[in-house]
């Protein structure tokens, strides 16, 4: 259980900042960059979640949910495919089964599309406009993971369930989008301003 009594607690004034398992990073680090931007996600997430229904809003909290396990997982490298223990415990990880989840709303939303024809714009109604914001920041934050994972090759410190559980995110958040806007998607005409 977390429990956070002081939440200033001047330790990162000189630019490091602590990860899940006491080590001290520089707050450019890769590995603090990542956290930053799964972060960023699930604040979008927050205020997509202002403008969605009780289905979507509750799809989008258990995303919400995720992402701090995601967080969790990234504050302590990954190590190697066994489990990671501490103090007796298994680490937190993301899993394959969340990436499962995510694969079947996103089907089922899709499947009550029509197909797309065209690229689209992000917009619409304000939920759908929301939506496109969090899927773009998932994509930043899957980047950031990818980088992390490349910066740390030698020390496999990445696990490889995170960035699949980030490539659906956005992939699922580009479906809920199309499903805001009712059908009703904002398409790109490719010269259409010359």
């Amino acid at each position: 259980m977390v429990k956070l009594d002081v939440i200033t607690t001047r330790g990162g004034d000189g630019g490091q900042t602590s990860l899940g398992d006491g080590t001290r990073l520089p707050k450019h680090a890769p590995r603090v960059e990542a956290l930053g931007a799964v972060d960023e996600a699930n604040a979008a997430i927050g205020l997509l979640r202002l403008h969605t229904a009780q289905e979507e809003d509750a799809m989008l909290a258990r995303i919400q949910n995720d992402l701090f396990d995601l967080g969790a997982d990234l504050s302590v490298p990954h190590q190697g495919d066994g489990p990671h223990q501490e103090g007796g415990k298994e680490r937190l990880r993301v899993t394959d089964a969340q990436c499962l989840r995510l694969e079947r709303e996103l089907a089922e939303m899709n499947a009550e599309l029509p197909p797309l024809r065209s690229f689209i714009l992000p917009g619409g109604t304000p939920a759908a406009a929301y939506a496109h914001l969090a899927r773009t920041l998932a994509r930043r934050a899957e980047r950031a993971v990818v980088a992390l994972g490349a910066a740390e090759a030698s020390q496999d410190g990445v696990n490889p369930a995170a960035i699949r559980y980030l490539n659906r995110l956005s992939d699922h958040l580009f479906v809920l989008a199309r499903a805001l806007n009712m059908g009703q998607d904002v398409l790109w005409e490719p010269g259409g301003n010359r």
